[in-house]
């Protein structure tokens, strides 16, 4: 019981939008902050894993930006540009991790692997964490059972069988075409709505 009243709770937080997140960030709140974290874990971790960073370092990077955000938090003047702050903040550690490897790395600059970190290499990571971000949004919009059923068809490696999707959501398999349908066309409009195409 304990634990399912604390994870309504936890959705209670995550559905809030992020000014209210913000404010109650500020005002110490931990429930919230822990929320707002879950919120921008996957787009904070998504950038150091695409720069092409091992999971370790992607982790520490992942922590540098978390303790940015509670030192700076104060400080951000639109808490409706959060997911953009954030981006630019990891992106920005990333751009600087991989230089002291290259730093620390003796690398012929002619070799394959050698590989300079451009800006346009930057801008197209970031266009592509945002729309991933824009994405899990609207996928953590969808009422439960949609947001369930996207995450096991779409989202997991190997996806599931119908057959086992429709024990899970203890639905007939039959139906899951079906309501497939109707999530993903909720889906297509949070996204549409979101301003995404």
């Amino acid at each position: 019981m304990v634990t399912r009243d604390r994870a309504i709770q936890d959705d209670k937080f995550k559905a809030w939008p992020d000014p209210r997140l913000v404010r109650e960030c500020l005002k110490g709140n931990e429930e919230a902050w822990s929320a707002l974290v879950d919120k921008y874990k996957n787009l904070i971790f998504s950038i150091p894993v695409k720069y092409g960073f091992s999971p370790d370092d992607a982790t520490d990077i992942f922590q540098s930006v978390c303790l940015e955000l509670l030192s700076q938090l104060p400080n951000l003047r639109n808490p409706q540009a959060l997911p953009k702050w954030i981006m630019q903040v990891t992106a920005h550690k990333c751009f600087h991790g991989r230089r002291q490897q290259q730093r620390t790395e003796v690398t012929d600059p002619n070799d394959p692997k050698f590989e300079q970190s451009t800006p346009s290499r930057a801008e197209s990571i970031l266009r592509e964490a945002e729309d991933e971000q824009n994405l899990r949004q609207a996928v953590a919009a969808l009422p439960p059972r949609c947001q369930q059923l996207i995450r096991m068809l779409f989202f997991e490696e190997p996806a599931r069988p119908y057959q086992q999707v429709a024990r899970t959501l203890g639905i007939a398999p039959g139906s899951i075409g079906f309501i497939r349908q109707r999530c993903l066309e909720r889906l297509r409009k949070g996204l549409i709505d979101a301003g995404f195409s």
